[in-house]
């Protein structure tokens, strides 16, 4: 049905809202996605051709209403916990009002987005287009994070701001 690679125990919850699989959807083991989950890795859009990659690694827990698009390369690594209502991507449409309606024009990547080890991202939370965020990171509920953090970093805010490093 479709072309992912599901790990050892690993589950998607149903019902699920979409999958769209124009590239490489990897889950690791021991991993679960609520219910509702739209995962889409976009290998055309309009005139365009991408080849997106989607890697979800092993024990990480999301929850429902997960909304996570690429056309470039997403990466969830080992021991994350997302809570409800997350959006995360690696793109965004153009802009130009000479070029039509947002969802006419060309998609846009300022680069892969990766979330690093067993980070939590709360709920509501949305993190864009070539944000990296170190292990061990914290992110507060309805954040927009537009841009990348180091290791145990705390974060909230619109946009999301350093709100104090933790070290352990």
């Amino acid at each position: 049905m479709y072309n992912i690679k599901f790990g050892n125990y690993s589950s998607i919850s149903i019902p699920y809202l979409k999958i769209v699989n124009n590239g490489k959807i990897i889950i690791g083991n021991n991993t679960t996605l609520g219910k509702h989950t739209w995962i889409a890795a976009y290998g055309a859009y309009a005139n365009q051709t991408f080849k997106p990659t989607i890697k979800i690694g092993d024990n990480v827990s999301i929850g429902n209403y997960l909304c996570l698009t690429a056309i470039d390369s997403i990466v969830i690594n080992n021991g994350c916990l997302l809570s409800e209502y997350v959006f995360i991507t690696d793109h965004f449409h153009g802009t130009d009002p000479n070029q039509g309606t947002p969802a006419s024009q060309n998609l846009y990547s300022k680069g892969s987005t990766e979330i690093g080890e067993n980070t939590f991202i709360g709920y509501r939370a949305t993190i864009l287009s070539g944000v990296k965020l170190g292990r061990h990171c914290v992110v507060g509920a309805h954040s927009v994070v537009n841009k990348s953090f180091p290791d145990y970093s705390v974060i909230a805010g619109v946009p999301a701001r350093l709100i104090k490093t933790q070290i352990y």
